[in-house]
């Protein structure tokens, strides 16, 4: 096996191992978190923050603010937990409602930007040049990020959302049911049908871009 597919197998088996122990360990964090909220919330943020920064930057179709959303999330997770009872703490499910939370934050953060247009995007910043990989490979890299983006912005938000929530941050479908406030049925054909507009829409655009066969650039008669 090459050395690509050892790293692809071991980082399938880290995958599943963390999917394992994030499934097990969910009961008992909340228990950790009725017992004792700060040391509870400090293993709270170690065990969830990626997934809510990925989001958080997925929900604004980029990662200047996924940082700043990710922390005013939350915060406003732990402004919640202060107020709920050792009870309604041990009955949480904590991926969807950390989601919802995130959600709701980048949607506030939007409303926010377009009262109040941004203009320190357009200033240059002196970041370093990134190594380890071709100019070319990170060029290619970047474009088909933006175009997904892309892609995703332009399906209806129910759709968008689903699609993000299963493949992006990979919550199973009851949790994003949970999130969405619909039947897991619903959820799961939100999911199917943006794949599906997905798939339509890149293979509208390799037909678009495909050169016509024959002589002079013109399709041969069938």
């Amino acid at each position: 096996m090459t050395r690509g597919g050892l790293q692809r197998q071991d980082a399938r088996g880290v995958l599943e191992g963390v999917r394992a122990t994030a499934a097990t360990s969910d009961d008992e964090l909340c228990r950790r978190l009725a017992d004792d909220l700060d040391a509870g919330f400090a293993e709270l943020v170690a065990s969830y923050g990626s997934l809510v920064c990925t989001v958080a930057a997925r929900a604004t179709f980029g990662n200047e603010d996924a940082e700043d959303l990710a922390a005013e999330a939350f915060l406003r997770a732990y402004r919640a937990l202060r107020g709920y009872d050792a009870a309604r703490i041990r009955e949480l499910r904590l991926r969807p409602w950390l989601v919802t939370i995130a959600l709701n934050a980048a949607r506030n953060a939007r409303r926010a930007a377009i009262r109040r247009p941004r203009t320190d995007s357009l200033a240059v910043t002196g970041e370093p040049v990134a190594t380890g990989r071709d100019v070319a490979e990170l060029a290619e890299a970047a474009d088909a990020a933006g175009e997904l983006l892309a892609r995703l912005a332009a399906l209806p938000a129910k759709q968008r959302l689903a699609v993000v929530l299963r493949h992006v941050a990979d919550l199973p479908v009851p949790e994003i049911a949970a999130v969405m406030a619909c039947p897991e049925g619903t959820a799961r054909s939100h999911v199917a049908r943006g794949l599906a507009a997905l798939r339509a829409a890149y293979g509208a655009d390799r037909t678009s871009h495909a050169k016509p066969a024959g002589r002079g650039g013109q399709e041969p008669d069938r």
